[in-house]
């Protein structure tokens, strides 16, 4: 199933900018979330077919919420790639544990990320 709807998770209206840039211009449809506990809000609300999800943000943290998401039966199909400043070896390993199916580094390379998000609709 192709990709159209993606969720943005980022505390950074740059970074949020940037990746909706990105993606717009290959033709998805982009919403976005500025915390976790409004990421799980739209996700009930809009249905999006993936999320790219920041770790470090207010409240509850990329992985706490990528944990969540891959909990909850209602939600757990929808694929997570985390998107992250955060960088060490350790940090990927436990945002795949959480249930993350990519993890990249800021700033994202776009057409890795685009190359992926291909991959996970194929």
């Amino acid at each position: 199933m192709a990709i159209h709807k993606i969720l943005i998770v980022d505390d950074s209206p740059t970074e949020r900018y940037y990746l909706t840039d990105i993606l717009v211009k290959n033709g998805f449809s982009v919403s976005t979330a500025e915390n976790g506990e409004d990421a799980l809000l739209k996700m009930r609300a809009d249905r999006p077919e993936l999320i790219l999800m920041d770790v470090v943000m207010p409240g509850a943290n990329g992985f706490q919420v990528t944990r969540s998401i891959a909990r909850d039966p209602e939600l757990s199909s929808v694929p997570v790639i985390i998107c992250s400043s955060k960088n060490q070896e350790t940090d990927r390993i436990w945002g795949m544990r959480q249930g993350a199916q990519d993890y990249f580094v800021k700033p994202v390379d776009p057409q890795q990320l685009l190359a992926r998000i291909a991959a996970l609709g194929a």
